[in-house]
């Protein structure tokens, strides 16, 4: 039998604020579906350019985010991940990055919160 040491017992007192749990929850749709177009890509966990990478994409999807937040748009986990996806593909694309501009976003949504916030 596992079991589940709650964060409140742990000493994570942030743990028990809802808004905190929702943003790890985004932060982790975000890394899973970073790692999955990483792999997609055969780009190194290890290339020295992706923390200059990452650091780009979090600032584009953080006006992404805020934008949407503004306008009242819901982006929830699952779309919270797929949002930093794109941004980071857009980075990519940028860089030059090859096949990175082959991969599409399907999400209407997305894409047009994108073209508003990108210049």
């Amino acid at each position: 039998m596992v079991r589940r040491v709650s964060s409140i017992s742990n000493g994570d007192e942030w743990g028990r604020d809802p808004s905190v749990r929702v943003m790890r929850q985004v932060f982790h749709r975000a890394e899973v579906a970073q790692e999955e177009l990483l792999a997609g890509l055969s780009i190194s966990p290890f290339n020295p350019k992706l923390r200059g990478w990452r650091e780009a994409a979090l600032e584009l999807f953080e006006r992404a985010w805020s934008t949407a937040s503004r306008k009242g748009l819901f982006v929830g986990e699952e779309e919270a991940g797929a949002l930093y996806v794109q941004c980071l593909l857009r980075i990519l694309v940028k860089d030059g990055v090859p096949g990175a501009a082959k991969v599409i976003s399907e999400n209407e949504k997305i894409m047009r919160l994108l073209e508003e916030v990108i210049p």
